[in-house]
């Protein structure tokens, strides 16, 4: 039987409170990444704290992530190398990120650069409300579900 563990790209991530409730729920161990400049501690989960630097908490994550552990990120790229190790990968608006669906949110990503870059304004984040919490507690939890489930086959 394989452990299963929660890996949660922490930095602006606007769910964390509700990944540790659910989690604990499920007995699955939590563990958090952080750059240097923001350390939160939750009482539950383990911090794993990292240079500042660009792609440091990719690197740290892609480096433990295993089979059917669950990753929360809004990081395309880092969602594409979880996806690679058979992890399971969602980010903090519940999409849920699958080998069918990855390269056309990195083709979306590298085409709202490419626009940004020629000086085109892209849209702005829409406020998060609680039903975006609702939508992100009840498809994690799911996620939970399944992967608790995988790990005792």
């Amino acid at each position: 039987m394989t452990k299963i563990k929660v890996l949660v790209d922490a930095d602006a991530c606007p769910v964390r409170k509700i990944i540790i409730r659910v989690a604990k729920e499920f007995n699955i161990p939590v563990i958090t990444f952080y750059d240097e400049s923001h350390i939160i501690n939750d009482g539950y989960s383990e911090n794993v704290i990292v240079e500042t630097g660009r792609d440091s908490v990719d690197t740290a994550i892609t480096g433990i992530v295993g089979e059917n552990d669950i990753v929360i990120t809004q990081d395309f790229g880092l969602a594409e190398l979880c996806l690679k190790k058979k992890a399971k990968v969602m980010n903090q608006n519940a999409v849920v990120f699958s080998e069918y669906n990855i390269n056309l949110y990195i083709m979306s990503r590298d085409e709202n650069y490419k626009k940004r870059f020629s000086g085109v304004r892209t849209a702005n984040h829409k406020k998060r409300r609680s039903k975006d919490d609702l939508l992100f507690e009840n498809a994690f939890r799911q996620m939970c579900r399944e992967a608790t489930n995988a790990s005792y086959r």
